[in-house]
């Protein structure tokens, strides 16, 4: 499971303060101990704590690679941002660009920008593309899997390898009313989007996009982690500071025969991630 560790997020206070103050040991501090806990990458975002949002990116990429290497995903659905943060970012690190739609009203080429800029950055450079398009987010399987069609048939048309591609089929909000039947359909969505390349590309979810709002966050968020890795997920934008979450996907690949059965997996796990 590729961990993506979600907490440089100006959605957080703690980072918003941050980034208001410029204060690097704070995004620093997070970089290093999500790192230690296992995150294969660091996502960055801007989030709305800043009126420069290049800037800031640019100055958050810039902090981070000053005390640590871990691989960076930029976060923006705006390719002005993730261009800030591709001015300063180490490449050989290894860097994944998240996340653009198929197309929106605004910009019909905006996957085009993407695949671009991961191009330029070179073969470590892995995007995340979104089941969605200009109509918005789909609220059934059929349409998140023809999107998903489409960005990998357009990205095989580009060479772009679909070994680099990640497919969001973007969870939402269970406690939103009439909600409760998406994690079904996304499990379902997966099932078909596994079969789209040979070898297959990745699939991630925002994890904690899921819990919003609920009381058993934890909880919801690791048993669908784990009824997702069944359905092909391999990736998530998730709280690698959450024991029970780690231990759940330490677990689950052990389960899955992905792991070597003892009676210390989970410190082999971490010790392995780390």
């Amino acid at each position: 499971m590729i961990l993506i560790a979600e907490r440089i997020n100006g959605m957080f206070t703690d980072v918003k303060q941050a980034i208001a103050d410029k204060d690097k040991k704070v995004i620093q501090d997070l970089a290093k101990r999500q790192t230690e806990a296992g995150a294969a990458y660091l996502d960055v975002n801007v989030g709305t704590a800043a009126a420069d949002q290049e800037g800031t990116m640019e100055w958050l990429v810039e902090s981070i690679q000053e005390t640590c290497s871990t691989p960076l995903c930029l976060d923006s659905q705006k390719p002005g941002v993730i261009a800030g943060g591709l001015k300063v970012i180490n490449p050989e690190n290894g860097v994944l660009l998240n996340s653009t739609p198929l197309n929106k009203k605004s910009d019909e080429e905006v996957f085009d920008k993407y695949i671009e800029m991961a191009d330029q950055v070179g073969p470590k450079a892995n995007l995340i593309a979104l089941t969605m398009d200009k109509n918005g987010v789909p609220q059934d399987t059929d349409t998140r899997v023809a999107i998903a069609a489409e960005i990998v048939s357009k990205a095989m048309e580009k060479g772009f390898d679909p070994q680099r591609l990640f497919i969001d089929p973007i969870v939402l909000p269970v406690k939103v009313p009439n909600a409760q039947v998406q994690p079904t359909n996304i499990l379902a969505a997966m099932d078909q989007i596994k079969y789209l390349a040979d070898p297959a590309p990745h699939m991630t979810v925002g994890l904690s996009n899921l819990s919003q709002g609920a009381s058993e966050r934890s909880l919801i968020n690791r048993i669908f982690l784990a009824m997702a890795m069944s359905h092909g997920l391999d990736s998530a934008i998730a709280d690698v500071f959450d024991t029970a979450l780690v231990n759940a996907v330490a677990t689950a690949e052990m389960l899955m025969n992905k792991q070597i059965y003892s009676d210390s997996f989970l410190k082999v796990y971490k010790s392995a991630n780390k």
